[in-house]
């Protein structure tokens, strides 16, 4: 049975561990019904009773307990994105997929549903510690893959 955004996120929110608020609910909400990654005054548009602080936070909150993740844009500018793994798991998982970047648009959307990606990122370990030799743990590996999305590449 497919659960709605909402119906998923209060899942998602109590088997996390954080407190179960309605502006995490909201935010994870909407993020999950999300075909792209959005910044912060993309999702500040949908909760513009919302204070900025608490969106922030709300937004940080979420990234630290694994439910959604932030990508760094080269505009200097952080997207946000509901996990795929907890999506898909329901359940809080580590962030391991890549993303394509849209050079003209600047939106970005997850890659998801295919191994290539997290095939790559393995193959990235495993040379980083055939390279630098013993002792070197990555912590994250960004995977990024630009060029022009489908709308942009009509134009």
């Amino acid at each position: 049975m497919k659960h709605s955004p909402l119906q998923l996120a209060q899942h998602l929110l109590e088997t996390s561990g954080i407190r179960n608020t309605d502006a995490r609910r909201n935010v994870l909400s909407m993020l999950l019904g999300a075909s792209r990654a959005l910044t912060h005054l993309e999702v500040q548009e949908d909760f513009p009773s919302m204070d900025r602080v608490t969106l922030y936070r709300t937004l940080d909150c979420l990234t630290e307990a694994g439910l959604i993740h932030k990508i760094s844009g080269d505009d200097r500018v952080f997207r946000y994105s509901a996990s795929h793994e907890a999506q898909v798991q329901g359940a809080p998982q580590q962030h391991q997929h890549g993303h394509f970047k849209c050079t003209r648009c600047t939106r970005v959307f997850c890659l998801t549903g295919t191994e290539a990606p997290l095939a790559v990122q393995k193959q990235l370990q495993h040379s980083l510690q055939a390279t630098l030799g013993n002792g070197f743990q990555s912590h994250e590996i960004e995977l990024t893959i630009k060029g022009w999305c489908a709308s942009c590449a009509q134009t």
